[in-house]
């Protein structure tokens, strides 16, 4: 599965996130969980990861350069339980480590959409996603595609479907 591209998905893209972020955000208090963590350099692969109920996400990678840069990661399940979110940013916008890989995985649901960037928006800067090529994403996963990832993260976006139970 990918992200949906040409002009035509984007526009889907631009109006299905900030749904979903309000769907997510509308039950903040009960249904989700921020945590900070710190992004160390040396090369050595590290994870971070956080639950809410049934599913799991975990932020792996490898970075380079500098000290370490704090991170957050939300998890959120929707207020109808039918989708499970994972974002995973600094909050200060742009990472000045070099990644050499990264990957996020969602335990419990399978991903619907999935997007990395090479910087997260602040101070009225916009996001900038990641090319196509960086990166693939399979039912649970987004990570970098070797040979093509060009080292830039500072922020994950994954939206996730729950089963559900038909009747």
């Amino acid at each position: 599965m990918a992200a949906p591209s040409g002009m035509a998905g984007r526009w889907l893209v631009v109006g299905i996130v900030p749904v979903v972020l309000l769907c997510l955000a509308v039950r903040a208090e009960e249904g989700s969980s921020t945590a900070d963590f710190d992004v160390r350099p040396g090369g050595m692969v590290h994870s971070f990861s956080r639950s809410l109920g049934d599913y799991t996400c975990t932020f792996t990678y490898s970075a380079q350069g500098g000290t370490n840069e704090q991170w957050q990661m939300n998890v959120g399940i929707s207020e109808d339980n039918l989708l499970f979110s994972c974002s995973v940013w600094r909050p200060q916008g742009k990472s000045y480590l070099f990644f050499t890989q990264f990957k996020a995985e969602v335990k419990g649901a399978k991903i619907e959409y999935a997007m990395p960037y090479s910087t997260a928006a602040v101070g009225g800067q916009s996001d900038v996603p990641l090319k196509q090529e960086e990166f693939e994403i399979t039912e649970t996963t987004v990570s970098h595609k070797e040979g093509k990832f060009r080292s830039e993260l500072s922020k994950l976006v994954v939206v996730a479907k729950t089963p559900r139970d038909e009747l």
